[in-house]
């Protein structure tokens, strides 16, 4: 192989795993804004908390809730406006009982670029704690598309696919909100 060759290789491979690392990045930007408390923002500004998450999205995006549980609950939200409007009814909107936590753990992650588009696939974890005292642990299968535009990576598509939803022990987490990191004193 000559000098050229190996070195045109070696920025091939760079430009991949630089793609890679912004992809998670982009990916693990949207996960921590969609928590509940925002550790950012606390429990509070949500217009701004969406704005940001908009920011993560391309125009012609679309964010997608599949399988049992899910296609009702969540459905398919296909334009930045009705994406919008699907976060604007987590947060926008005053529900009873109130969401005080969800938390999103992802793990298997595959990234796999081509140019200046890629996919992701994770598994995802997500207790939910209630106003109410009740909870619950979501698990679902992230199956998301990105492009690489002027402004960087963005979303092209959020794929959720339910794996199972299950009630967790009543009061297992009774001391939150109020001993939890995740909120500014």
């Amino acid at each position: 192989m000559t000098l050229e060759k190996t070195v045109a290789d070696l920025a091939r491979r760079v430009t991949v795993l630089e793609a890679e690392a912004d992809i998670r990045r982009l990916q693990a930007r949207y996960m921590f804004l969609c928590d509940t408390p925002c550790p950012e923002f606390g429990v509070l500004d949500d217009d701004h908390r969406i704005d940001l998450i908009m920011e993560l999205y391309t125009a012609d995006a679309v964010w997608e809730g599949v399988g049992e549980y899910y296609d009702g609950q969540f459905g398919r939200a296909e334009g930045a406006d009705a994406i919008r409007a699907h976060f604007k009814r987590f947060w926008g909107e005053k529900q009873e009982p109130e969401l005080l936590l969800n938390a999103h753990y992802l793990t298997s992650e595959q990234i796999h670029v081509d140019g200046d588009e890629a996919t992701g696939q994770w598994i995802h974890m997500q207790p939910w704690l209630f106003s109410d005292g009740k909870s619950l642990l979501r698990s679902s299968r992230l199956n998301n598309s990105f492009r690489r535009t002027d402004d960087g990576w963005r979303i092209t598509r959020t794929r959720t696919e339910n794996v199972f939803v299950a009630p967790l022990a009543p009061d297992w987490a009774s001391d939150h909100p109020f001993t939890s990191v995740l909120m500014k004193p």
